[in-house]
């Protein structure tokens, strides 16, 4: 038998509280607070910039790089864990959480 956890696709806004290191220590989802409880999974991809037809003054900064963080949240000691892949944007100080998954 083979488990597959299910998932759901969301893009909302999310705040995220980061430890003095830049690691993501806790994210306000929903109204509540979910805190990480494993090490996170940390990435970057590139933006389609042909597509998006984005135009930028010389040294305005990365128009290119979306950011990923996938961290294991719970909401108290005894719930269970779930997956947040969390998302930024090129240019963007607010991050999305894109999906959940169990």
């Amino acid at each position: 038998m083979t488990a597959v956890a299910n998932e759901t696709t969301l893009d909302v806004d999310v705040d995220v509280r980061f430890t003095p290191a830049g690691t993501p220590l806790a994210v306000r989802f929903d109204g509540r607070i979910w805190a990480v409880a494993a090490d996170p999974v940390h990435w970057f991809t590139r933006d389609a910039w042909w597509n998006t037809r984005r135009t930028a003054a010389v040294g305005s900064g990365d128009l290119v790089s979306i950011e990923y963080w996938r961290v294991q949240v719970r909401l108290g000691s005894n719930s269970v864990l779930r997956t947040f892949t969390l998302r930024r944007n090129p240019l963007s100080v607010q991050w999305l959480l894109e999906s959940i998954s169990d």
